[in-house]
């Protein structure tokens, strides 16, 4: 395996167990339609989380850069997609986690979506 796939799969494991520490309930990992795909969903609280993970092997990188119009956009959609597949009736927020450096420092940024 490559070293930033690596790389990706560890950040993965290590927003996972960050996740579960901040209480939420991860419901689903990597799930997919189509050529879309969500790292996490999570319960936090009453509220749907979408969490998309961003590992990076420095943190020079500008979150617009992580995280553009079309990256937005395929979240949005996939989010609704999990909500009407799974028959989830309830707010839904999208976060991101990015995952920088190899000692592996996690930045959540919470309502990503509203940002920009």
């Amino acid at each position: 395996m490559a070293w930033h796939n690596k790389q990706g799969k560890y950040g993965e494991e290590k927003v996972n167990r960050y996740l579960l520490d901040m209480g939420y309930t991860v419901l689903e990992r990597n799930w997919r339609v189509g050529h879309r795909e969500l790292d996490f969903v999570c319960l936090d609280g009453e509220v749907l989380v979408v969490v998309e993970v961003k590992t990076r092997a420095d943190d020079d990188v500008s979150l617009l850069d992580l995280l553009d119009y079309r990256k937005k956009r395929n979240l949005q959609a996939a989010g609704a997609a999990y909500l009407t597949k799974k028959n989830i009736h309830r707010e839904i927020r999208f976060d991101l986690v990015v995952v920088t450096g190899a000692e592996m420092h996690l930045e959540y940024i919470k309502e990503v979506i509203d940002l920009f």
